[in-house]
């Protein structure tokens, strides 16, 4: 069964990632006010973006490994902006 990464805007403009084995389900959890304490007190507006994984432990990597982006990093990715993504992901040292 798939596993999946998913990036919310919320009605705040920031952005919230999580991880689920049914998104459906999960959008109508944070809809109904269900779930996360980010998405119950700040709602949300859409769902920007969704990723597909065999198992959910690479679900949960891959959810770790985007929450410590940059929101200019979310961003590319959202909109499927490889260059940029590759830009930002260089390293500053």
């Amino acid at each position: 069964m798939p596993h999946f990464v998913y990036i919310l805007e919320m009605l705040s403009g920031h952005y919230y990632v999580g991880s689920t084995g049914n998104l459906k389900r999960r959008i109508v959890e944070h809809f109904k006010g269900h779930g996360d304490k980010t998405t119950t007190d700040g709602g949300f507006k859409r769902l920007l973006y969704a990723e597909s994984y065999p198992s959910r432990a690479l679900a949960e990597h891959r959810e770790y490994q985007i929450k410590g982006w940059s929101r200019a990093k979310k961003y590319s990715l959202i909109n499927n902006n490889l260059s940029s993504l590759k830009s930002l992901s260089k390293s500053k040292s």
